[in-house]
């Protein structure tokens, strides 16, 4: 499966930062590019209804900065002179992780705190001014187009929303990149595949986020704070600087325990950050001008799909960014992944080798094992979130917990901690015989001989 017969002319559906990203690759490779979306893509930075995380603190992982930068030469800089905030990721947030505050000291890791839709708005007009590339935007994809034989996609029909009717456009490569709103598993069904297997883990997370005016006391100036949830603490807040002089609050529970009881008015919502030990948050709900109304969400389940595993999958189609794995939003991990997969969907069309879906499903199931790892492993320890435990798992549970014990009198400790959440480095970093020896000598030894 994968060839594509030719590069006259790709169609990525969904201008989100997935599909801008896999927009920017396939510029590259194809003479047109269209991209399809069902909003009214905003001229200015604002929020739209078919991205309902837009609205919601967003983090850029170091990691996914890099990308970003490879992708669009010169964006950081240009984000920066739109108003983003950089700063060191460790001195300038407080991280509380299992009620430890991480120990804060320059890492060198330097983060770009900006909201979503100024980063959305800047990636949007970079890709929008590339040769050959069209944006169409309130228009719906209706279906897909085949072959006769189904075995290859040949475009997608699309219904604009002034009414016309129902219309043909032609494609060599059709990549879906609409996130949650998928229609790809239904729309391959109806074309007779298999449907890919799917790993879902249910965390019933609910978040509420406000923007507030933003006054140098708050944080005491530091740019954000985290306060994650754990087990026994279904809950958490994460507060961040952006741009024009603002401040976004999100709190989150995970699961029974924390999400049904999620409140939306002031009193309710302070009250709520002082259960979590978080006086600092809860003054600043009590005390700083709202500039927006809480908007709830909720996020049912992480879903990872398996296209890889696949025997048959028709040619001439892609499916990339959340439409592949939706992860856990507090990891703030989809807008890195999604860079990531464009630069591998960089690599193989470079490559010119064929079967460029098959290859890219391959490649790409090994990269995301890593941060699916680290979201579920980290889902995983509340009990009312299902799935298999393993001993394995039970005893790098324990380790972590020494580690982020020690991390809070250990700055170099936090440093490699951060540097494994922003996908810097790999999670085995944290089990090295040196970090080892730094959690032993600041939290004792795990209760369990095998975690070390």
């Amino acid at each position: 499966m994968g060839s594509v017969s030719s590069r006259r002319h790709a169609i990525v559906i969904g201008a989100s930062m997935g599909g801008l990203s896999a927009a920017r690759v396939l510029s590259e490779s194809f003479e047109r590019v269209t991209l399809v979306d069902r909003d009214d893509l905003p001229a200015e930075p604002a929020p739209r209804r078919g991205v309902p995380q837009s609205r919601h603190l967003h983090g850029l992982l170091a990691r996914g900065g890099e990308a970003y930068e490879e992708l669009f030469p010169g964006i950081r800089d240009e984000l920066i002179a739109a108003g983003a905030i950089a700063a060191d990721t460790q001195s300038d947030i407080h991280w509380h992780f299992d009620g430890h505050l991480l120990r804060p000291d320059p890492s060198g890791l330097v983060g770009l705190a900006v909201s979503r839709q100024l980063l959305e708005l800047t990636v949007r007009s970079r890709v929008a001014a590339l040769p050959g590339v069209t944006i169409i935007d309130r228009c719906d994809v209706t279906g897909l187009t085949t072959s006769p034989d189904k075995r290859r996609i040949t475009g997608v029909r699309i219904r604009h929303r002034d009414g016309t009717a129902e219309s043909a456009l032609d494609a060599d490569l059709v990549v879906d990149a609409a996130g949650r709103a998928t229609r790809t598993p239904l729309w391959l069904g109806e074309l007779g595949y298999p449907r890919a297997p799917e790993e879902e883990v249910r965390i019933q997370l609910t978040y509420v986020t406000q923007v507030y005016r933003r006054e140098p006391r708050h944080l005491d100036g530091r740019i954000g704070a985290s306060y994650n949830y754990y087990p026994g603490q279904p809950r958490g807040s994460f507060i961040l600087a952006q741009e024009d002089n603002r401040i976004i609050l999100t709190l989150v529970g995970i699961g029974v325990g924390g999400g049904e009881e999620l409140p939306t008015r002031n009193a309710a919502m302070a009250e709520y950050a002082e259960r979590f030990g978080a006086p600092e948050i809860a003054e600043i709900i009590r005390t700083a001008t709202p500039l927006t109304e809480p908007v709830l969400m909720r996020y049912p389940a992480s879903i990872r799909r398996h296209y890889e595993q696949l025997g048959r999958f028709p040619d001439g189609y892609l499916v990339v960014a959340d439409a592949l794995c939706g992860f856990n939003p507090i990891y703030g991990q989809g807008m890195t992944v999604a860079a990531l997969e464009a630069l591998l969907l960089r690599r193989l069309l470079r490559e010119d080798s064929g079967e460029v879906n098959r290859r890219f499903f391959l490649a790409a199931a090994t990269m995301l094992d890593t941060p699916w790892g680290l979201v579920v492993g980290n889902d995983l320890r509340f009990p009312d979130v299902a799935g298999e435990r393993t001993e394995e798992m039970s005893a790098v549970d324990e380790y972590l917990e020494r580690y982020r014990e020690a991390a809070a009198k250990d700055a170099v400790l936090g440093t490699e901690l951060l540097r494994v959440a922003n996908m810097l480095d790999e999670p085995a970093r944290l089990m090295a015989p040196d970090l080892q020896e730094r959690v032993l000598r600041e939290a004792g030894p795990v209760r369990r001989a095998s975690a070390a």
